[in-house]
């Protein structure tokens, strides 16, 4: 019975210690996915060579995240085997072995649940964030809360073809931000980057664009492509978006007069 309690902790801080990693990386300003991720690859030692383990391993905040890991990881996977090996030997009997079964099963069943339960992750959220500021100088705002990814605004990467309209236009010429969209970054096909570009700044073909706006916009954008059709395009998304903005200037003067009587 040691033995499977033993294995139960083991599990247990393993969750713990791959669920404070995956919040600490996502602090760092990179997504739960991604983050979830790569804290379970190092931690199993897996270590995948992807492109958004390059992301990860250059930042050396986050280095230093994916190393502890590692290290705990090796660690880890060590005991765990070591106590299932002698949560199984020297049974007395094949009812003892069902007892014994029974039990982990039941311990790993409620380490799921817990290790699932978006509460949970709520409040461990909030305590890693809290710790972080109180204890070291990594920057641990929310950049998805920040930028309000949740709702209709978000981020994409858009992927620049020679037939699109995006293409060999200056920002002035394309004057995004009357569409209310946003040009964050610029990654040219030679490998260069361009960060907060400027307004003489060209989108060149095979560029790959960072822009952050309304997401309903984003599909048409994609789908533009260069010529008189494609400036028309434009020319309605900034109708489209004057519109959109005058009807929420109008929601927000009727919640003020509310507020103020």
């Amino acid at each position: 019975m040691t033995a499977i309690i033993s294995l139960l902790v083991i599990l247990t801080l393993s969750l713990a210690i791959t669920r404070v990693a995956t919040v600490a990386l996502t602090l760092t300003g990179i997504s739960r996915e991604l983050a979830r991720f790569q804290a379970r690859s190092a931690f199993s030692g897996v270590g995948f060579a992807t492109a958004e383990a390059e992301q990860v391993v250059n930042h050396p905040v986050r280095r230093r995240i994916i190393m502890l890991l590692m290290l705990m990881g090796n660690i880890g996977i060590v005991t765990f085997v070591a106590s299932t090996v002698l949560s199984f030997v020297n049974t007395t009997g094949p009812v003892n072995m069902i007892w014994r079964v029974s039990w982990l099963l039941a311990g790993i069943t409620i380490l799921w649940l817990i290790s699932t339960s978006k509460w949970i992750d709520a409040h461990l959220s909030t305590l890693v964030g809290w710790a972080l500021k109180r204890w070291t100088h990594i920057d641990v705002r929310d950049y998805a809360q920040v930028l309000h990814l949740s709702g209709e605004h978000g981020i994409i990467e858009l992927y620049v073809e020679p037939q699109d309209w995006l293409a060999g236009k200056s920002l002035v010429e394309l004057a995004l931000a009357d569409e209310g969209v946003l040009v964050l970054g610029i990654q040219r096909a030679g490998g260069k980057y361009i960060g907060a570009p400027k307004g003489q700044t060209k989108i060149l073909p095979y560029d790959t664009v960072t822009l952050y706006g309304c997401s309903p916009v984003f599909a048409a954008l994609d789908k533009r492509r260069s010529g008189p059709e494609g400036d028309q395009a434009h020319q309605h998304a900034v109708v489209e978006h004057q519109r959109a903005l005058h009807e929420q200037l109008e929601r927000d003067e009727v919640e003020t007069e509310i507020a103020l009587e």
